[in-house]
């Protein structure tokens, strides 16, 4: 049966802001303050999505959650009416407020683990949402997660659904942005490689200095339980404690897979010759690694370019393609060296560069805009055809922006009860476009 990878990008919220709430994403804590733009961030993402359709790729969209977040705030306290709790908690509390406004939904490459029907036990199409513990603003996005992945993949014989991870730092789970699927053809029973930061029983294990490494490796082993995968088909790596203390928070700041190829820095992981030995015995040979070397491509350059945060996509010629935000064309080492990869015999084809300026300077690029979802035939007909993106969808989202989303954005705006009123008025009408019914809590 022929398998195809999707790609579900997340869509921009309206309250999309520089709160600079992530500690140890480096773009997202150096622009902090600053006004955003929810309406051109939208439609950044949007024009990626479709492009990419337009290439011949299957293109999802995924929702955004609700924000300003009412219902955490109330948990925590704030009472009264909805502009009572904005207003208390902006005078009591301004940066939870804040973390209760993020629009980090957008990044759906933390929205879950997927495994393809190939890779599992009962042959179907496994997602968990990830907890997303190690920070407060993203850990309260799962539940929502889980509603709205449901609604997208709503067929129970094809797609099966489970719970976040318990909600402690012990399992803390970061979703696909540390995993990784390697494979020869879509449709073959593939390689499932995943990414720790850090060892939560065992403290004796290397783990970074100065920041956080979100990631444990037994929520990994936890997620391929869950999921039936079999263990001579799972590879398990941690990441280099190095490199996360330079802002490599996520294992896709610093390699990118697609199908028998990775793209990573030389610097990626701990023990990585036998790591990549590992993966070629398990895929039964045929592994290939393009590994960038730090005298071409410094870690500080990757981070700040965000090199390996780029999408690498097969197309259906059979070439490979990369896509790289503007920021990688603008940093003269990483350009050079991409432009040698084009142009000489590696594996990686042609270069795709997209201006995602608003995502970037909060702490995402192209990579983590999106969750990967390898679908067989039937499989891509089963979920819901309302998320996949089409001329027709595309117009429509960009009209649905034009009428909802504010193009200025600073931090003070968020405790406006208008603010509240539009979200939710736009998510109301969202819905409806994507058929997903009722997965907020204010329409519940």
């Amino acid at each position: 049966m022929n398998a195809f990878e999707a790609n579900f990008d997340g869509l921009v919220g309206p309250t999309h802001n520089y709160a600079g709430l992530s500690f140890g994403n480096v773009a997202s804590q150096s622009h902090q303050a600053e006004l955003s733009n929810p309406a051109l961030a939208a439609k950044q993402g949007l024009a990626k999505m479709k492009a990419l359709h337009d290439m011949g790729l299957v293109q999802g969209v995924l929702a955004p959650q609700e924000r300003p977040d009412i219902h955490t705030l109330r948990r925590l306290g704030f009472g009264g009416s909805d502009a009572e709790v904005l207003a208390a908690a902006a005078k009591q509390a301004p940066r939870i407020l804040a973390a209760c406004c993020s629009a980090s939904s957008m990044w759906t490459a933390n929205a879950a683990t997927v495994s393809p029907s190939a890779d599992t036990a009962d042959g179907r199409v496994h997602f968990t949402p990830a907890n997303l513990t190690n920070k407060f603003h993203r850990s309260i996005e799962h539940e929502v997660t889980g509603r709205i992945l449901k609604a997208t993949f709503n067929d129970e014989q094809r797609f099966a659904h489970h719970a976040a991870l318990p909600g402690a730092e012990h399992f803390g789970d970061e979703g696909a942005a540390n995993h990784t699927r390697f494979c020869h053809q879509y449709g073959d029973a593939g390689v499932e490689f995943f990414v720790y930061g850090r060892y939560a029983f065992d403290s004796s294990k290397p783990q970074p200095k100065h920041f956080p490494a979100r990631h444990t490796i037994e929520a990994s082993e936890a997620v391929a339980r869950l999921h039936g995968l079999n263990p001579a088909k799972v590879v398990y790596a941690q990441q280099n404690p190095d490199v996360i203390d330079q802002g490599v928070f996520h294992n896709d700041v610093i390699a990118v897979g697609n199908r028998n190829l990775m793209f990573c820095h030389e610097q990626a992981f701990l023990n990585q010759a036998e790591i990549k030995q590992q993966l070629d015995q398990a895929l039964g040979g045929g592994f290939q690694v393009v590994e960038v070397p730090s005298s071409r491509v410094t870690v500080d350059d990757a981070v700040r370019s965000y090199l390996f945060n780029s999408q690498l996509l097969s197309l259906q010629d059979g070439r490979t393609l990369l896509v790289i935000p503007e920021e990688c064309r603008n940093n003269a080492a990483v350009w050079d060296y991409l432009c040698e990869l084009r142009d000489g015999d590696s594996p990686i084809d042609e270069l795709k560069v997209f201006d995602l300026k608003q995502s970037m300077s909060n702490g995402g690029g192209p990579a983590c805009l999106r969750l990967r979802v390898v679908l067989n035939d039937a499989e891509l007909t089963a979920f819901n055809q309302s998320t996949r993106m089409s001329d027709s969808l595309f117009d429509t989202l960009n009209q649905w922006v034009d009428k909802h989303y504010r193009d200025r954005l600073s931090e003070a705006d968020l405790a406006d009860p208008a603010l509240l009123v539009e979200s939710r008025t736009a998510l109301d009408e969202l819905t409806q476009i994507l058929k997903l019914g009722s997965v907020y809590p204010f329409q519940r």
